[in-house]
């Protein structure tokens, strides 16, 4: 039977692409975005300034800290890339959500598994180059053009079977539109690609979540459940092939909500359902809502021998209203 081998969870921001002389791009749209969430509420950036306005943002902003905290990201890329590169599992099973990219309002489900036998990345085109988001530096290791990458389709149609015997309605996919982000896959799983398999890209199988949009975005229990139904599919798949489970995503974002970070880290060290699902759904909106993904390993992991531990924690804000990303870099051996 197959086995999991490792487990990892690696935020994913635009940020992590640019160096922090740059990160004003990001502090620009922070300051025109309609609906920044904080503890399950939204507001404007002026209304969560004059909220956070007590918290002492003298000591996380400036350029000191943001290269030491960048520089601290890039270690733990590092460290997750050469972690995966030394247990060289046979296959990897990546959770990501969707941000428009593949799925749209027209067709949004809320947990989808790709199992076509490739599946393209590519650079994005000029007229997809927002600068709040896009940054071409040696960090994004973008392909300098369109590549294909291997799908374990066979491991693909068991975690589909399983899942729908297991009671969980996924949908599924063979091809990518492309009429949708021109075929090729979105930012959660390319990350993946890009910066922890360095675009040497093993056999895999991409899970996405609707972690974004309602109203159909998974509950955290429900993306806890999901997990443990990972874990029992890939002990039950008709294989010897060491199988590897990583989180793309989080943690919050684009306000960043320490507490709540620290509560889910928690979690996922004592592989507690509890506590992975007792917070309200509420608190999981916007960029805080890939969470979901580290959860379902979260469950996977659970019960299976491999413990959690946190390569770093690394809270990036770039504003006096507390917006940022707090970058996560975990890995279960």
């Amino acid at each position: 039977m197959a086995k999991i081998v490792l487990g990892m969870g690696s935020s994913h921001s635009p940020q992590l692409q640019m160096p922090p002389p740059e990160w004003h791009r990001r502090t620009e749209a922070d300051r025109h975005n309609p609906q920044l969430w904080y503890q399950g509420q939204g507001y404007t950036f002026p209304e969560l300034a004059e909220v956070r306005r007590d918290q002492h943002w003298e000591r996380e902003l400036g350029m000191d800290t943001y290269e030491t905290r960048w520089n601290a990201c890039q270690k733990a890329i590092a460290h997750l890339a050469e972690t995966l590169d030394r247990v060289s599992p046979d296959v990897c099973i990546i959770v990501g959500d969707d941000q428009h990219e593949n799925y749209t309002d027209e067709n949004m489900p809320a947990m989808g598994v790709y199992w076509g036998q490739t599946i393209d990345d590519a650079p994005d085109p000029p007229e997809r180059r927002n600068p709040a988001f896009y940054y071409i530096s040696p960090f994004s290791n973008e392909p300098t053009e369109r590549v294909s990458h291997p799908i374990d389709s066979g491991l693909g149609r068991h975690l589909i079977e399983s899942a729908i015997t297991a009671g969980f309605d996924v949908a599924h996919s063979t091809k990518l539109l492309p009429e949708h982000n021109q075929g090729a896959v979105g930012h959660a799983i390319n990350w993946v690609y890009r910066r922890l398999m360095n675009n040497e890209v093993i056999p895999n199988v991409p899970i996405l979540l609707n972690t974004y949009y309602p109203p159909n975005q998974p509950t955290m229990q429900r993306c806890w459940d999901f997990g443990v139904m990972l874990r029992k599919a890939i002990e039950a798949w008709d294989s010897d092939k060491r199988v590897a489970i990583i989180g793309s995503g989080g943690l919050s974002h684009f306000v960043i909500e320490e507490d709540l970070d620290q509560h889910i880290i928690d979690g996922l060290k004592a592989g507690s359902e509890a506590k992975l699902t007792e917070l309200p759904n509420s608190r999981f909106n916007s960029g805080t809502s890939e969470i979901r993904n580290w959860v379902v390993v979260g469950g996977a992991m659970a019960g299976d021998g491999l413990q959690m531990r946190l390569v770093d924690y690394v809270p990036c804000y770039r504003s006096e209203a507390g917006t940022g990303c707090a970058m996560g870099f975990a890995e279960w051996l």
